[in-house]
Formats: structure tokens, sequence, C-alpha cells
């Protein structure tokens, strides 16, 4: 096992230490060769002789030697930088095991580990308790065609939409939970915005006395989020010249009505009553609530009924629309939630409303037929939080090993396919 790392090295001048690490880059010249040698601390520059001629990038090297301290006068600040990958997004994946190591493409994945990082930190800090959900579910969440089906001895099961409902159960045991998990969308559609999996962060809240506790629980969330990004990641928003968005003081409220009267006022598309935005309307209402209200943040609420999973709590001001949820931020959707119907038979109701069969439910109406509060919760989405922290292009690019309907892993596109059988016969 290592003893030190490269960043332990600053204290180590005029000892003789044994560094392991990656070849990061490596300058010849002549009787002297430089390598550059990285490990996940950092960069220490080694220098030898003629032998390091033989190392290319990526090596794996050991090293011994001693440290001594590089001249103020040839300190080099930007070490670590390196250009970027000109690659296109399929070469950036299909090589990912090679492009992660990229400091470029770590950043990416730093910044989403403190996102995350910093939800599971607030949300303790807010009297949750954390608790792992099941993938493999027996009935569909949030229903629709949008589901994985999964081979399960003689069950038919699904790849799950959402936690929610095991989070509502959850409340009957500790009133406040959250948790960290996958989610699947059997969307068939290949965008900059979806993916098939991803990273859900869920937290759930009973004995509510408003569903606007549950907006107030988000914006102090995300507040505190993005002060840990802006705190803990400067490096790597500096490597893509990013600003974290800034939360006002108080984040303005939309009802959709209102979001779809204001962009037919600035663009004249008409798009009142459409149950939904699209990510051209998403894009135009935030440009609207930056200029006018200096945010970069905005709840849109009040969703129509038919829009919204079974669970979503109808506004008794306005039945058919409901006390639900999203927060838009640089043109895309971060945030989704609202109040939750708590009354068993309004569930059953809703279920059978909903085309599903109440004995599909059987767990999750249980929870309910023995009494459930007031509640609601919410879900952040961390690879589009990370994508438009950074300003990425795609979220793809915020996602390890990205799911769509055109890769696992590696493209599935048949002339790649052909080539990677063809490699594979010549090796």
């Amino acid at each position: 096992m290592k003893k030190i790392y490269n960043e332990d090295t600053i204290d180590k001048i005029g000892e003789e230490v044994e560094l392991f690490g990656w070849v990061q880059n490596i300058r010849d010249h002549k009787k002297i060769v430089f390598v550059d040698l990285r490990d996940r601390t950092g960069i220490v520059q080694v220098v030898g002789d003629e032998k390091f001629r033989k190392l290319s990038p990526e090596d794996v090297i050991s090293v011994k030697g001693v440290v001594k301290e590089r001249p103020k006068n040839l300190v080099n600040p930007k070490l670590m930088s390196k250009d970027d990958l000109n690659v296109t997004l399929p070469t950036l994946l299909d090589y990912r095991a090679l492009t992660l190591r990229h400091p470029k493409v770590r950043a990416i994945f730093e910044v989403q580990e403190v996102v995350i990082d910093s939800f599971r930190k607030t949300m303790k800090e807010f009297g949750f308790v954390e608790f792992q959900a099941p993938l493999i579910v027996p009935s569909k969440t949030e229903g629709g065609a949008e589901v994985f089906a999964v081979k399960y001895f003689h069950y038919d099961v699904y790849l799950g939409q959402s936690p929610q409902l095991y989070k509502q159960i959850m409340l009957g045991a500790f009133e406040k939970v959250f948790t960290v998990t996958r989610a699947f969308r059997a969307e068939p559609s290949v965008t900059t915005r979806h993916l098939t999996e991803y990273i859900s962060l869920d937290a759930e809240m009973a004995f509510i006395d408003s569903w606007q506790e549950i907006l107030e629980a988000v914006e102090a969330l995300i507040r505190k989020i993005m002060e840990t990004v802006e705190e803990s990641c400067k490096e790597q928003l500096r490597m893509y010249n990013a600003k974290v968005p800034k939360v006002s003081k108080k984040i303005p409220q939309l009802k959709l009505k209102e979001a779809q009267e204001l962009i037919y006022k600035r663009t004249k598309r008409d798009i009142r009553g459409e149950p939904d935005l699209s990510p051209t309307d998403e894009e135009e209402i935030c440009k609207w609530v930056f200029e006018e209200k200096s945010s970069e943040f905005v709840f849109i609420t009040h969703y129509p009924l038919e829009k919204r999973p079974f669970y979503t709590h109808p506004d008794p001001k306005d039945p058919n629309h409901t006390l639900s949820f999203d927060l838009l931020c640089r043109g895309l959707e971060w945030v989704t939630g609202g109040q939750r119907i708590n009354d068993y038979n309004h569930l059953v109701e809703n279920i059978k409303k909903w085309g599903d069969a109440p004995y599909d439910f059987e767990l999750y109406l249980q929870a309910f037929r023995f009494g459930m509060p007031p509640e609601g919760g919410f879900c952040l989405g961390a690879e589009r939080i990370t994508e438009k922290i950074l300003g990425l292009a795609n979220v793809r690019e915020a996602s390890l090993f990205p799911r769509d309907m055109e890769r696992v892993d590696v493209g599935r596109a048949k002339n790649n396919l052909e080539l990677r059988v063809k490699n594979y016969e010549l090796n």
C-alpha cells in the first residue's frame, strides 16, 4: 500500500521517498528527462535520465528519490492544467476508462461528489434520516410506459422510476427521510437533457402545515449546496470558467399559468393551456426571472392534475391543478416535488383512475391504511445540477457511465460494434 501521496512531499524536503502513480507528461531534454507523475492528490515533477525515454503517458510507475524544493522563481501554479480533450462526445464516452483520467473530466465528478455529499450532510442537519431504497419494484411508480421491465423469477417487475413510494412508507418510521439512489426512465429519446439512468437525491417530510414548507426546505438546501460547491471547488470552477448560481434572498414563484402568460407576452408563442413547459419555455422563463428579479432560480408551481403522478395532492382551491413545483435554473429543471395525497381512499381512487390495479401497490397502500400525516417531498437530479454549475453542453458529460438509447458503456451503433469485433480478432 502507498505510504505517502504526492501532496505529502511538501513536508518531506530532503528525504528519500517512494512515489506511485501515472505518467502524465514526458519532456526529453537530451541528458535529462522530466516526468510529471500524477496521483489522486496532484502532480510531482520527477527528474531522471534516458531510462525515462521508454515511458509513455499513462504508464503506471513507482520511483524512489530525494525530494527537492522547486526554486520559487520556477514554481508553476498551472502544472495541473492540461489541454482540453478535443474529441467528440461519443469518443469521450467510448474511451471512458482513459478520459476519466483527464484533469478537466475528473473535475466534473469532484464537483458532483461535493453536490451529493452536501445534500447528504444538509439533510442530516435538517433532521432527516437516510435509508436505502430498492431498485427492483413491483409497480410503475409514476405510471406510463417509460419503465424497464425486468426478468425476476416468476414476477413481473421493473427498474424503479423513483424511490417515491418507499420514501412515503418510511415516513411512518422516521417522519423525515432521504435517500441517494438510482432511478430509471425508459424515455425513447436522445437529447442533451435526458439520461435513462440517473442519480436521484430524494427527500420526504411528514407533519407539514403547508406545502410551502417543502419549497422552503428546497430553497435552504439549494443555498447550502451552492455555498459548499463555491467554497470547496474553486479550482474545478476555474477550469471551466464557471460561477456557481447565486440563490436570491427569496426564490421567486410563478404558477404555470403565469409563466405561460409571460412567455406569450415576451415571445408571442402561445403555449397557454399546455400541461407543461418545453425546454425552450424553461429557457425563456429563466431569462425573464434573471432580467426582472435578478434571480437565477425560479419555482414553477401548480401543474395540471393529469400531468403529475397519482399521489400528487390537488390544490383545494383549484382541484384541476396540483400543489406541485419544479425548480428551474439556467434553463433546466433541477428539482421537482410537492405535497402528496395522504388519504387512503383518495389514493386508491387515483390508482384506478390512472389505469393501475390497487393490489400492485399493496405494500404502499398499507402505510396509508394505518394512517399517514400531511406530507410532501422533492428530488434533485445530481447530473443536471453538475452540468449547469459547470456549463457543460450535454448532461452525459456529467454522468460517469451514461446510459441512453444508444449506449451501455460504449456506443451500440452497428459500425462501432463491427469495428470492435475486428479489433478483438486482430489482437
